[in-house]
């Protein structure tokens, strides 16, 4: 399929100075990252609410869940693992436990730093955030989900992790009101169920023609929030077709494929098919090499999901 594409740190960046310009409240915090990540108009027409730390990450919650007290909506954006993994006891503790209203955005998730390696993948973020309590989780699959979830973010009081990749973004789906906590029915189908979350989507949407050229009929369900996760529309999902599948660009432990066992465990105990990253430590390669090396590539994926329906 062809789509429009969009420059995700663009369209980061634009949408939160649009929504800032409008308030007075919001300010950027940025750890040596917010230039590139794409708030260069937002630090040159509002130098105010921009406060730039150094690379120190747990100094930048600490700094967020003050000025948070004092009734400002910090806004706070650097890669995935450093947003996550680096400053998590001052995540859990000055964020989580004080329900503080921060929001962290970790860009580069995934595989997008391929030629770093394991020390820049983003590989377990949402599976460490998803560990702190009271923390809602936003994975979004395209540029009109992503523009959707900045503005729901920015209006939920309290705190916020969303991830995203720096690569182009494409536009899946028409733009609507983002529901924090709702899941999507892209397509319905009687075989299978395939859950995605995040921008792999584009790569499961592909999948999803090889699958039904080969007569499979498939459901495919969007889960642009990991925390709290749609658990109506996983449980229908099982109880309709019987197998699910989950596919995300993190590892499969700790991801959306253990929340989708946990939920069908408790619920209605399905098989289960996680397709994601394997929990080990992977060199450094280019990107579409690392996709497909993991199988999520839509030929791996299609291939994945029949062997599994066998």
């Amino acid at each position: 399929m062809s789509y429009e594409m969009f420059d995700a740190k663009k369209l980061l960046g634009d949408t939160v100075y649009e929504v800032a310009k409008e308030r007075n409240d919001i300010v950027l915090l940025s750890t040596d990252s917010a230039p590139r990540s794409g708030f260069t108009t937002f630090i040159e027409k509002m130098p105010e609410a921009y406060y730039e730390l150094g690379i120190m990450e747990q100094a930048a919650i600490g700094v967020g869940a003050g000025m948070a007290v004092a009734g400002k909506v910090p806004v706070w954006c650097g890669p995935a693992p450093f947003c996550t993994a680096r400053p998590f006891e001052f995540f859990k503790v000055d964020l989580g436990y004080m329900h503080q209203n921060m929001k962290v955005i970790g860009r580069n998730c995934g595989f997008n730093y391929a030629d770093l390696g394991p020390t820049h993948y983003g590989l377990e973020d949402y599976g460490l955030v998803r560990m702190i309590p009271d923390v809602v989780i936003l994975a979004p699959q395209d540029a009109s989900e992503l523009k959707g979830a900045i503005k729901a973010m920015l209006d939920y009081v309290g705190p916020v992790y969303l991830r995203l990749s720096t690569a182009k973004l494409p536009k899946i789906f028409e733009e609507k009101p983002f529901e924090i906590g709702k899941g999507n029915l892209i397509e319905d189908g009687e075989d299978v169920t395939i859950l995605t979350t995040g921008e792999i989507t584009v790569n499961t949407l592909a999948a999803v023609e090889l699958l039904k050229a080969k007569g499979v009929s498939v459901r495919v369900v969007g889960l642009p929030t990991i925390s709290p996760i749609d658990t109506d529309i996983i449980v229908e999902s099982a109880k309709k077709t019987g197998r699910l599948v989950t596919v995300e660009e993190h590892f499969t432990v700790g991801g959306l494929g253990t929340i989708v066992e946990e939920i069908t465990a408790e619920n209605c105990p399905v098989k289960v098919k996680k397709i994601g990253v394997p929990f080990t430590y992977i060199s450094a390669g280019p990107y579409d090499d690392m996709i497909q090396y993991c199988g999520l590539d839509p030929e791996s994926i299609c291939n994945s999901v029949m062997e599994f329906l066998k």
